[in-house]
């Protein structure tokens, strides 16, 4: 992998040259140097620091709307755990479905995680993130320094409940395409499922 320059590492990190001299001398940074003696970076070390900005990230999420008082339960999970740890923190929160890739604090999150400003992701569950995908998200984590930390391993308590509402909204969805979004047919199979859905 071809090693940064000064002015390229700089530009990367959003920071000026002063900041990487400094980072260098806190022993955060460990350039090469050419013969001319030159600073050259590596790009994945460059990636890891994390500036001034860097804070710990909890990330709680539910499904709908009945569902707050469980996404008051998380935030409290999340926050406990994380001043018990002595982290600054701050808490985001979703209401959406587990597929539901354009979520507003997700779509935060992410873009914290890629300016290398989050130090650490703090879930109650694996699948608070996403339903599926979480891994794709942890690549990108592991890429850009960012720990994820999972407070309990063990499958979340309300799983059935948000699996049921996120595919009832799949087949919502389709079957609006099918037959139309108005039609009678279409509110007729949403009704039915969601009948079925409840007695899960």
């Amino acid at each position: 992998m071809s090693k940064l320059t000064v002015s390229e590492a700089a530009k990367i990190k959003g920071v000026s040259t002063k900041t990487l001299y400094r980072w260098e001398a806190e022993g955060k940074l460990h350039p090469e140097r050419t013969e001319g003696g030159h600073r050259r970076y590596d790009l994945s070390e460059l990636l890891g620091i994390k500036g001034e900005l860097s804070y710990t990230i909890g990330y709680c999420r539910v499904s709908s709307h009945d569902q707050k008082e469980d996404l008051k339960r998380q935030r409290e999970v999340l926050e406990l755990f994380c001043a018990t740890s002595g982290w600054q923190f701050e808490i985001i929160e979703d209401l959406g479905s587990g597929m539901n890739y354009s979520k507003r604090g997700l779509k935060r999150l992410l873009r914290l995680i890629t300016e290398s400003k989050v130090e650490r992701l703090v879930l109650t569950h694996k699948d608070r993130l996403l339903r599926f995908g979480a891994e794709l998200i942890f690549s990108l984590c592991e890429i850009f320094g960012t720990e994820v930390v999972i407070i309990n391993r063990t499958e979340d308590s309300s799983f059935e409940e948000d699996l049921a509402t996120d595919v009832l909204e799949i087949i919502t969805v389709f079957s609006a395409r099918l037959y139309g979004s108005r039609s009678h047919k279409n509110k007729k199979i949403v009704e039915e499922l969601k009948d079925v859905a409840q007695r899960i």
